[in-house]
C-alpha cells in the first residue's frame, strides 16, 4: 500500500492514547507523520518517521512563527500568498493561525487528518493546496455538540461536503453524521484498536464478597455518572457490599453533593485522573467496569476492559451494541435506568466461574477480531486511499 505524508492535529501533543496508537501504527508502516499541536509535556516517538512541532509558550510560539514564515517567504511565497488570502476573507489572519498553519502548508503533507471536527472551519483552507482533508467523528462532536450548540450544526452542514474522507468509530455515529451532510460514499468505519499481544488477560474469577465497581471518564453530564450513583444508593438498599470508584473526577461539586445527599460517602471515591497504566491496573483489581454514558461513540475504556478480563455493565447508548452483545460477553442496559444498571451489576456479580470464563473469552475474543490495532492502521490507510480515488474518480 502507497506510503502518505500524513499531518495530524489533536489540539494537545501528546495526544490522547487512541490517537497515539494510531501514529505509531502508522509510522510502523514507514508512513511520514507530522504532529502539530500546543506541547502539554515533553514527548518523543521511537520512530525516526515522527515529526513534532509542538508549542508551549511565548517562546517556542515566536520561533514557530518567524521560523515558518521565513521558509514560506524564502521558498513557498506564491502559495503563502495564496494562505494569506484565505486567511483574510476567512477573518483568520492572525498570529495564533499562522503558527497553525504555516508549518503545515510548508511540509506539504499529503494528508491532514483532523481529530477533532469542531475546529473544521480553521483547516478547509488544506484542500486549496491539494491536501486531502480527512476527519474522524467521535462522540461528543456529532451526538451532542451540534444539538447544545446549533452553530455547529450549520457549521458541519457547510463545511462537510468538503471533506474528502470521514473516519468513523462506530456505525452508529457514521449515520449520525449524514445529518450534517456527510456523504456514506467518503466514509468509512475504523473501529479504534488494541495492541491485544501488550494487554496480559485474566481469566480469574475475583472476590465477589465486597465489590470493586470501577468507572472512568472526565466529569461531564454525558457520562451518566448521577445515574451511577443512583444504581450504587439501589445496591445499598438491597444490602450488597461495594465500593465505586470514579477515576476522572475530582471536587465536583454536584456529584460530591448526590453523594453525600444518597449516603455513599463510605463506598462513592472520586480520583483525579490517572495515565493509561495505572488505569489498567485498577481495572485488573476491579469486578467490573460500569459504563453508565447517556452518549459514546464506542468508549475505548470499555474496549480495554474487554481485552483484559474485566467484566463490563455498560449503557446501550452510541455504538456500544456494535462491541457489546448482552448476556454474550458484557451486560448492556437502558440509558438512564439506574435500577436496570444495578440488576446488570448484581447478575454479573452472581456468574459461576464457567459463566464468569465464558463471558471474559468471547470479549477477548470480539476485541481482537473488530479491535485488533492492525485492522485499524489498515482501515484508515485505506480511507486514505479511497479519498484519492473518490475525488479523481
Amino acid at each position: 500500500m502507497r506510503k502518505f505524508k500524513i499531518a495530524i492535529y489533536c489540539g494537545e501533543i501528546p495526544p490522547p492514547t487512541f490517537i497515539d496508537r494510531l501514529i505509531n501504527g502508522l509510522a510502523e508502516k514507514g508512513n511520514k507523520l507530522i504532529l502539530v499541536g500546543k506541547l502539554t509535556r515533553k514527548v518523543s516517538y521511537k520512530s525516526n518517521h515522527v515529526k513534532i512541532i509542538g508549542y508551549s509558550g511565548k517562546i517556542s510560539k515566536t520561533f514557530i512563527l518567524l521560523y515558518y514564515s521565513v521558509l514560506l517567504s524564502l521558498f513557498q511565497n506564491k502559495e503563502k500568498k495564496k494562505l494569506k488570502n484565505w486567511m483574510e476573507l476567512n477573518s483568520k489572519y492572525n498570529n495564533i493561525s499562522k503558527i497553525r498553519y504555516y508549518p503545515i502548508l510548508y511540509n506539504r503533507p499529503d494528508v491532514f487528518h483532523l481529530q477533532w471536527i469542531k475546529g473544521i472551519e480553521d483547516w478547509v483552507w488544506v484542500r486549496e493546496f491539494d491536501i486531502k482533508l480527512i476527519v474522524s467523528l467521535r462522540g461528543a462532536h456529532i451526538n451532542y455538540t451540534p444539538i447544545c450548540e446549533p452553530k455547529y450544526a450549520e457549521i458541519y452542514k457547510r463545511y462537510f461536503p468538503l471533506v474528502d474522507g470521514f473516519h468513523g468509530v462506530s456505525k452508529a455515529i457514521m449515520q449520525e453524521a449524514t445529518k450534517y451532510n456527510s456523504t456514506l460514499e467518503k466514509s468509512k468505519v475504523v473501529y479504534s484498536g488494541l495492541n491485544t499481544k501488550k494487554m496480559s488477560f485474566n481469566l480469574t474469577k475475583k472476590s465477589v464478597e465486597h465489590l470493586q465497581i470501577l468507572s472512568v471518564g472526565r466529569n461531564h453530564w454525558k457520562k451518566g455518572y448521577r445515574y451511577a450513583l443512583d444504581c450504587m444508593r439501589i445496591l445499598k438498599d438491597r444490602n450488597v457490599k461495594f465500593t465505586y470508584t470514579i477515576v476522572g473526577v475530582d471536587e465536583d461539586e454536584e456529584l460530591l453533593f448526590q453523594r453525600k445527599q444518597l449516603d455513599l460517602l463510605k463506598e462513592v471515591f472520586f480520583v483525579p485522573k490517572l495515565g493509561f497504566n495505572d488505569v489498567i491496573e485498577k481495572m485488573k483489581k476491579a469486578n467490573m467496569l460500569l459504563l453508565p454514558s447517556l452518549e459514546e461513540g464506542i468508549a475505548n475504556v470499555v474496549l480495554e476492559a474487554m481485552a483484559i478480563g474485566t467484566v463490563v455493565v455498560s449503557s446501550d447508548c452510541g455504538g456500544m451494541k456494535e462491541v457489546i452483545k448482552h448476556n454474550e460477553n458484557g451486560f448492556l442496559v437502558p440509558v438512564r435506568n439506574s435500577k436496570d444498571m444495578a440488576q446488570a451489576i448484581l447478575d454479573a456479580s452472581q456468574l459461576s466461574e464457567s459463566e464468569s470464563s465464558k463471558m471474559l473469552l468471547s470479549a477477548r475474543d470480539q476485541i481482537e477480531k473488530q479491535h485488533y490495532e492492525k485492522n485499524m492502521i489498515h482501515g484508515i490507510l485505506t480511507l486514505y486511499k479511497h479519498s484519492y480515488e473518490f475525488k479523481n474518480s
